[in-house]
């Protein structure tokens, strides 16, 4: 049996005033995603533990099967795991974000400073490594926007605040606070002033680039330790992502990581190419985990457009050539579900703790009434889980496999 989940990050929303009081789902064309309803089952589930912070990782790691009481310690030493950088015992792993401020450096206007390039990003870490890394702060080039920097012998129990949560707000009473916080803080400030009058800046100016003002640091935790999926659910798999956060997911639990040339993490990331990995990868596999970040950076950055288009090419360029595929080669022998990790809403422009619709078709589904898939299914669907964990279940079969 093979199985395939279609993960579209951020992809659900809310009614919206300008789309007549539908969502980007509605609107959007999604006839492969219509298809898996039709030809299976909708439902509703609950990514996030009420205790947890909406997160990619936390709720992907829901979807996934796991249970975050033990192992789980934070995003970024996840991030780290996908960047092969071997944690101490002593260290705390924290994501950098290159961001962009106005208002004199009092208002965050960019979080993915213009989704800059990972060429041009990395350029600017090694520029803070230069001027800021010692025996205490260590910098790692990530993705884009996306880095690491890790504190030896540091502290984790202090508040951070993700970026992209803070979009046009003033900074201040955001910055991390509470215990061990002061040297984290003073490195961000430190950040201001050095980017200020950094020469990469003057070359960003003279293209019509807004410039990178600071590091903002986040999401910290010491080395994380999770039970290998092949050791909790019997199946092997591969992760198909273009972001660090989900490689260090698969790293964790033991998912072999498939790199596809041109996936950016931004709606010109190759869809195609991540289906073809797909199709590959399921030869040797049991299971295919497809992340596509699309339609969450839509969200965050709150553009209306770019997000329906993420939707539209994540159905037509990833899941039906995919779901052609499994109909072809492998009849009724696969399950595939199709779902967000959690909604990322363009008029909040972050994460919000909200049920999610899934569509579940494949070997051995009855199909309910259910034809279209989008934020109806919360409503109308014949399933609506309360434990994230249960979705894994579900596709594997395992409760069927106990009862037969």
């Amino acid at each position: 049996m093979k199985h395939v989940v279609f993960l579209g990050d951020g992809m659900s929303d809310h009614p919206l005033t300008a789309l007549n009081g539908k969502t980007t789902l509605q609107v959007a064309r999604t006839p492969h995603m219509d298809a898996m309803v039709a030809s299976g089952i909708g439902g509703s589930t609950l990514n996030a533990p009420d205790h947890l912070p909406v997160g990619s990782d936390i709720c992907n790691l829901g979807v996934l099967g796991y249970r975050l009481d033990t192992g789980y310690t934070g995003r970024s030493p996840i991030e780290a795991a996908a960047m092969g950088v071997e944690l101490s015992d002593a260290d705390v792993a924290f994501r950098c974000n290159l961001v962009s401020l106005k208002e004199d450096n009092g208002v965050m206007d960019d979080f993915s400073a213009g989704h800059i390039s990972t060429e041009e990003a990395c350029r600017y870490i090694q520029y803070l490594k230069q001027h800021l890394q010692n025996e205490q702060f260590s910098f790692f080039p990530g993705v884009s926007y996306r880095h690491l920097v890790v504190w030896h012998g540091g502290m984790e129990r202090m508040i951070t605040t993700p970026p992209h949560d803070i979009s046009d707000q003033a900074i201040a009473p955001h910055l991390p606070h509470g215990e061990g916080a002061e040297p984290v803080r003073t490195l961000m400030e430190r950040s201001m002033e050095i980017l200020r009058d950094c020469p990469l800046n003057q070359e960003r100016a003279r293209l019509g680039k807004i410039p990178v003002s600071a590091i903002w640091l986040w999401g910290q935790g010491k080395r994380p330790s999770f039970q290998r999926f092949t050791d909790l659910y019997g199946k092997r798999g591969a992760m198909i992502t273009a972001v660090d956060l989900m490689r260090g997911v698969a790293n964790c639990i033991g998912f072999r990581n498939i790199h596809v040339e041109g996936a950016t993490g931004w709606i010109d990331t190759n869809y195609e190419g991540k289906a073809q990995a797909c199709i590959e990868a399921l030869a040797d596999v049991d299971l295919v985990y497809i992340h596509v970040e699309s339609p969450d950076e839509s969200g965050h950055a709150g553009k209306l457009q770019f997000k329906i288009q993420a939707i539209e090419d994540f159905d037509a360029k990833v899941v039906g050539p995919v779901m052609a595929h499994l109909q072809s080669r492998y009849h009724d022998s696969f399950r595939a579900v199709a779902l967000p990790d959690h909604p990322t809403p363009v008029e909040v422009r972050t994460h919000t703790r909200d049920r999610v619709p899934f569509a579940m078709t494949g070997a051995r589904i009855t199909p309910d009434p259910c034809t279209s898939y989008d934020e109806s299914l919360l409503q109308c669907g014949s399933v609506h889980l309360h434990d994230s964990t249960q979705l894994m279940k579900m596709l594997l079969a395992i409760d069927e496999q106990k009862g037969s």
